[in-house]
């Protein structure tokens, strides 16, 4: 494999070919920090790698490989794995698609080979449609859950990363209802291990993690709700018992601003508006999902498909050169941390 293997080799998938994923992972491509921090290469179809490509102005040329050991990992030069051939001319900008969405899946299907294979080190997914990959067939809710599956993994662990917030979830795609309901003491405690495995996988020795609570004021000795009395309080008092660093439940109105402000090394929302509102408010570009768990590491921008403006080439690509970049640094903890 030509290029500096001192790198890590990161797999960016294009995405739904109907929205703004061609021309964000493009963009992505142009951007000589990439190539100064990893080997990048697109998975994804020539056709809509030209036509996102003329969208930029841009004049790079594109590397057909058929595996990563082919690939150049040269700035000026776009390496492009097609997992089939398709009709791309059949492909609409802005519209949900059963082709888009069967190109989208099996980008993503291409790249767990690659990264079940060790011929990948990281992949760095453009946003799908979820609408479209069910059109074409796929029976997962998202991007996550296809990964959690075909990789056969114990569990997929959902971190948002902004800036030096890192914040996890119980649950994620669930009604507000249910996701209360789900938190339970079991539940919590048993995500509370996957993020203390994890962390200590990365290098930190004994994180502190900060469980938010669900109510007011975590619910002020049980007058605003019981959540925290029957279950958050003692998920952590049985994860001190295991030899966690665990704090709370804090209440969700401070939690975020005192991890802003480096107090905790994680924080454990308890359903996926809870963590998002904070992540996204405080900087929406810079918030990128990590997931752990995996045989390899897996990124993803949070936003997504924009239908809206797709094709216009007005699309920041900010969240997905983050997508890429941070990936890379966690990649270089995990090793550094494998060799202590």
């Amino acid at each position: 494999m030509s290029g500096d293997l001192k790198k890590p080799v990161v797999a960016v998938t294009m995405g739904d070919p109907a929205g703004i994923g061609p021309e964000i992972t493009v963009d992505t491509m142009l951007a000589e920090e990439v190539y100064n921090e990893c080997n990048p290469f697109l998975i994804g179809s020539i056709d809509i790698v030209k036509r996102a490509l003329a969208i930029k102005n841009s004049d790079f040329q594109i590397n057909k490989i058929d595996s990563p050991s082919e690939a150049k990992f040269t700035y000026g030069m776009i390496d492009v794995l097609e997992p089939k051939e398709y009709d791309c001319s059949q492909i609409e900008f802005g519209k949900v698609q059963k082709l888009a969405g069967e190109m989208a899946y099996d980008y993503v299907t291409k790249s767990i080979e690659l990264g079940l294979n060790k011929e990948i080190d990281i992949v760095s997914t453009a946003p799908i449609h979820k609408e479209a990959i069910k059109l074409a067939g796929c029976k997962h809710e998202g991007h996550t859950e296809i990964f959690g599956d075909l990789t056969n993994s114990e569990y997929a662990l959902t971190m948002f990363n902004c800036h030096n917030l890192k914040v996890f979830f119980v649950s994620r795609h669930k009604a507000l209802v249910e996701a209360c309901r789900y938190a339970t003491k079991d539940v919590v405690l048993d995500t509370l291990r996957q993020i203390d495995t994890e962390l200590k996988g990365i290098g930190y020795e004994n994180p502190e993690i900060a469980l938010a609570a669900l109510n007011p004021h975590a619910s002020d000795n049980g007058l605003f709700g019981t959540e925290e009395r029957d279950h958050l309080i003692p998920a952590v008092e049985a994860a001190k018992e295991q030899g966690m660093n665990v704090v709370g439940p804090v209440p969700a109105d401070s939690i975020f601003h005192l991890g802003l402000q480096g107090k905790y090394d994680a924080i454990l929302s308890l359903y996926h508006d809870q963590g998002h509102i904070a992540c996204k408010t405080y900087d929406f570009e810079k918030s990128i999902t990590i997931t752990w768990g995996l045989p390899f590491m897996r990124s993803s921008v949070d936003h997504g498909t924009a239908f809206d403006i797709a094709g216009k080439g007005i699309a920041g690509s900010v969240s997905m050169i983050e997508s890429t970049l941070v990936p890379v640094q966690y990649w270089k903890k995990q090793q550094k941390a494998l060799q202590a």
